[in-house]
């Protein structure tokens, strides 16, 4: 069974952390969250969560995935925490997925992850100076390598989808999609 790192910063975006959290536990992945700090985290619409564990225990943890939720300022904070940059590296330099949505992965870029790679965020969160040496897209998810990226809250059922075909394949994406009762896209005449 696949394992994933959600770390939690206080005022991560509530959509994108607990739509990721929920899509893959559907998908029968351990999700474990973990803290920057010991007790709960409320989010940037003042939700709060209790995470399972905090960051310095989930570094004693073997995981295959470690996902950023975006969120300001909870990527702000993902990014001044040391603990974070340098899981990310060890993630990267064991060739395992390391993936952000909204304004995380600016995250990745502070991390040095992001140079060669296509990337996405939220609009204003990747350029050309703060990720130099990306190739910045405007897609709703992007995969390049191990490294998987989106744009914010209105993406993270896509995001979280396309972590899970990453983990677990192509059918358990269209398993747990179709538990989701997704409507079609309007097309541009009813739109």
């Amino acid at each position: 069974m696949s394992r994933v790192l959600v770390p939690l910063a206080e005022g991560f975006e509530e959509i994108e952390a607990v739509t990721v959290i929920d899509l893959l536990r559907r998908a029968g992945i351990e999700v474990v969250t973990a803290a920057l700090a010991p007790g709960r985290v409320t989010g940037s619409h003042g939700i709060a969560l209790h995470p399972d564990t905090d960051i310095d225990a989930a570094l004693e943890q073997r995981f295959d995935m470690i996902v950023l939720p975006g969120g300001m300022p909870g990527a702000a904070n993902l990014g001044n925490d040391d603990r974070v940059i340098a899981l990310l590296r060890l993630f990267a330099d064991s060739d395992r997925f390391t993936a952000a949505i909204c304004a995380a992965p600016g995250v990745l870029a502070k991390a040095g992850l992001l140079a060669g790679k296509r990337a996405t965020s939220y609009p204003g969160f990747l350029t050309p100076e703060n990720a130099p040496g990306s190739v910045l897209v405007e897609e709703t998810v992007v995969e390049d390598g191990k490294v998987i990226t989106s744009r914010g809250p209105g993406t993270a059922i896509d995001f979280a989808l396309a972590l899970v075909q990453r983990l677990e394949g192509a059918g358990a994406r269209r398993e747990v999609e179709a538990r989701l009762q997704r409507p079609a896209p309007l097309s541009p005449s009813e739109g």
